[in-house]
């Protein structure tokens, strides 16, 4: 029997556990997937230990916790090692490996919303989502903008990355424009500048409602990404790699899209055999 989680702080707003009960119950896999609210990065160690003696099978990680995930493997995934950060623990060889499925999630979730796979690419943000995203599209001709020139710079200089950087609100005509930043979860807008004349646009931001930059693609007739097509991208990933089986198709994403509610919090600490 598989025992998943994922952990974060906070974490009771996460579909995840919904979508992977969902996969797992259409997919015949016996299996439980919980939310584990870890409110420091000292509460990582215990949920590590949890994988690497059998109380756990795999953990996703979300915020903030994805670089105290890294550090606390032992080995990781090459995507992993470029990103500095795991969001996806597993067992392997004996050892605790961490991987990303986000970078993973970016190429797959692209690729089935048939975004344009030529032209440039205009990187919005300098956190650990964007540096996920040059990541998986480097080879193209890639403008990171952030707010912080400082910061935006690195990301561009990535390996097998030829980028640049340009100030924050700056358009790039004809570009795919990928927003990395929390701009539009509340309704926000990102800089009209920014949006006219794009070639398609990815926007990791989700909430409840449409993000303004989706209903502006919508309304431009442009193609489109949403960041509940990551999340379910992403998490399909994770799903191979603990069931060594693909996702049930769709599954996942009705679970995503049709969700009202996050589940309860857990406790902070590492499960016990009347926990599970």
């Amino acid at each position: 029997m598989l025992r998943l989680a994922v952990v974060g702080h906070p974490v009771a707003h996460s579909r995840s556990p919904l979508m992977h009960t969902a996969a797992l119950r259409a997919g015949g896999v016996e299996g439980t997937y919980r939310a584990i609210d870890v409110f420091t990065p000292e509460g990582m160690r215990p949920i590590a230990d949890a994988i690497r003696d059998g109380r756990l099978t795999g953990v996703n990680v979300t915020m903030p916790h994805k670089q105290t995930a890294y550090g606390l493997s032992d080995d990781v995934t090459d995507d992993a090692r470029l990103a500095g950060s795991v969001n996806t623990w597993f067992l392997e060889h004996g050892g605790l490996k961490g991987d990303t499925t986000d970078v993973v999630g970016v190429r797959a979730s692209w690729s089935a919303r048939a975004l344009p796979v030529d032209g440039p690419i205009l990187i919005l943000g300098a956190g650990g989502a964007a540096r996920a995203a040059v990541i998986a599209l480097r080879g193209r001709p890639i403008t990171v903008s952030a707010r912080s020139e400082e910061r935006a710079r690195p990301l561009a200089r990535l390996p097998g990355v030829s980028g640049e950087t340009q100030p924050w609100g700056s358009p790039l005509p004809g570009a795919v424009i990928v927003n990395c930043t929390p701009i539009g979860m509340r309704g926000e807008s990102l800089p009209e500048s920014v949006l006219t004349r794009a070639a398609g646009i990815y926007d990791m931001a989700y909430g409840s409602e449409e993000t303004p930059a989706i209903r502006f693609a919508r309304t431009e007739g442009i193609p489109f990404a949403d960041g509940l097509d990551l999340l379910v991208a992403q998490a399909e990933a994770s799903y191979r790699r603990w069931t060594g089986t693909p996702a049930p198709q769709g599954v996942m994403e009705r679970a995503a899209r049709n969700v009202s509610r996050g589940p309860a919090q857990e406790p902070n600490q590492a499960p016990t055999p009347r926990q599970e």
